[in-house]
């Protein structure tokens, strides 16, 4: 766990205005190719800097087209650790600038993320100043602003011509009106320093990293009063003081000190949170106190072949020999659940557990229901379709696996351990030992108290993308 130290908050300084050429538009795929900086002090430019980078791949056809940048211009170019340095301690302390900032950021921190390195600034996005100050442009990309305002450029899409035609941008906005304000508001993400925490400044903020984690608030006797997970700790905290709401206005009152973990995979986080939560107990996570599941559901299956579910009390007397499909906090809470699958699956409420009386159930007599209640509807028809159910209410896990996730640094991974049905804890390994046995990667396992809400939390995440897995 990592504690920022309170800093006192420091003026606006320059702008390091920077433009990238990359190989196409996704961070994790494409490679920069040329960057541009310029160094604009709110009147003039005072330095620049521009530099080919061999991308170590091949670049589009499209690309070319556009940027003009070839593979052989760049095959004898510096690699980009070769120009790392020169870029942080060109940008170190000043405010990072770009149109769409976004894009130029989001690629030169995943560079340097390759590199095991965390690079972070304080951003301003010259889209958003300009659509704040120069109201009534037709369009705001670069393009249209160089052919409103006649800046005179040599050759678009190449990076320094770019950054340079964006620092001739902000001498208009300074020129036509006093941006400060805004430019402060802008990279404060909407936050008055005014509102914030006592203690804590806008220095303190745009210190914390902008990566995957927990984060925690704690008071002047240093306990926790709220936790919560981001994947970029940095933006979410600041979110939490740019709002204008009760909670922001408790958060003010009671926080003192921030600090935070970082776990590199949104899985590992959204775990972490749930246990540090439930061990915790801090005052405003008040909707997540509960950490009780004392019912559970039950397949079983009747003694004319149906499938059937069952609501019980979770005691050690009524689990015995049950096939449990899931824990809940509450009856009502559990027949929801039961309900939603009766109308997904056309399912009967009577074997559900939902209808008490004899006979028909109430889906029968409206049509939704095929007769399995009555008999009309044979045991072998009906149990496909409870079978098909079982995926949407199991809350528990089939078979034993291990999800391998994304760790805090490019040598990691995290490992997250599922076995006999539940969640069991995470840790980590080197990428280097990903080919361990089982038992070997049991041993980096945290071992965590089973928790059915983590159950729900690994298999909500489960069901998006595809993730690597190993099943033993």
């Amino acid at each position: 766990m990592i504690l920022i130290i309170l800093q006192n908050h420091s003026p606006l300084k320059n702008y390091a205005i920077v433009d990238i050429e990359t190989t196409g538009g996704k961070t994790n795929r494409d490679r920069i190719t040329e960057i541009g900086i310029v160094i604009f002090d709110g009147e003039k430019i005072i330095d620049k800097y521009e530099t080919l980078i061999n991308p170590e791949r091949s670049i589009p056809p499209h690309i070319t087209q556009i940027t003009g940048i070839t593979d052989d211009m760049v095959s004898d170019a510096p690699k980009f650790y070769e120009v790392a340095k020169k870029i942080v301690e060109m940008t170190k302390g000043l405010i990072f600038v770009a149109h769409n900032v976004r894009f130029d950021y989001g690629f030169l921190k995943e560079e340097f993320k390759s590199l095991g390195f965390t690079f972070t600034r304080r951003q301003l996005c010259t889209v958003r100043l300009s659509r704040e100050k120069l109201p009534g442009l037709k369009s705001y990309s670069l393009g249209n602003i160089i052919k409103h305002f006649n800046i005179k450029v040599n050759s678009r899409h190449r990076a320094l011509d770019d950054a340079l035609a964006t620092a001739e941008l902000m001498k208009i906005i300074f020129t036509k009106t006093d941006p400060t304000e805004t430019i402060q508001m802008m990279i404060n993400r909407g936050i008055k320093e005014s509102k914030l925490p006592r203690g804590v400044t806008m220095d303190y903020l745009q210190n914390l990293p902008e990566s995957v984690g927990v984060y925690y608030f704690r008071n002047d006797y240093d306990v926790i009063v709220y936790i919560g997970k981001a994947i970029n700790i940095k933006k979410r905290v600041m979110q939490h003081f740019s709002k204008v709401s009760k909670k922001a206005e408790k958060l003010a009152r009671m926080v003192s000190q921030i600090d935070y973990v970082e776990t590199g995979s949104e899985l590992v986080a959204l775990l972490h949170e749930s246990s540090e939560i439930k061990a915790n107990k801090p005052e405003i996570n008040k909707a997540q106190k509960n950490s009780n599941y004392p019912y559970f559901v039950h397949q079983y299956y009747d003694k004319h072949g149906y499938a059937c579910c069952g609501i019980l009390k979770d005691t050690v007397k009524n689990a015995k020999g049950k096939d449990i499909i899931g824990y809940y906090k509450s009856i009502p809470s559990a027949k929801s659940h039961l309900n939603s699958a009766v109308h997904n699956f056309q399912l009967c409420q009577t074997k559900v557990g939902l209808n008490t009386n004899e006979g028909s159930c109430f889906y029968m007599g409206i049509g939704k229901c095929n007769g399995a209640c009555t008999g009309h509807e044979e045991a072998n028809e009906y149990n496909v379709r409870a079978q098909d159910s079982l995926h949407y209410l199991k809350k528990i896990f089939d078979k034993n696996l291990v999800i391998i996730e994304e760790g805090r640094s490019e040598d990691e991974s995290a490992v997250i351990l599922i076995e006999n049905g539940h969640y069991l804890g995470y840790g980590y390994i080197d990428k280097i030992d990903s080919k361990l046995g089982i038992e070997e990667i049991k041993e980096a396992i945290d071992l965590k108290k089973h928790n059915p809400e983590t159950n729900g939390i690994v298999r909500n995440y489960l069901n998006g993308e595809k993730r690597k897995t190993i099943s033993f």
